[in-house]
């Protein structure tokens, strides 16, 4: 339950870190709204991976147990 938890805040907190980026360094650099957009899936994909990393992290150092 603390893993599923923690997994749900954090991976908000990535996901939102992901698409803010792609949305601030489109606007900087005016890129345009495709270009924002595939900045916004790139590092959203990019967020899902260090999701991945840290639920496998996790699980390592809390192994759930029946």
């Amino acid at each position: 339950m603390t893993i599923v938890s923690v997994a749900i805040l954090v991976g908000t907190e990535i996901f939102g870190l992901a698409l803010a980026a792609g949305w601030a360094i489109a606007g900087l650099f005016q890129l345009g709204l495709v270009i924002e957009r595939v900045l916004m899936a790139a590092f959203g994909l990019v967020g899902a991976y260090a999701l991945y990393r840290f639920v496998q992290g996790a699980l390592a150092a809390e192994p759930i147990r029946d």
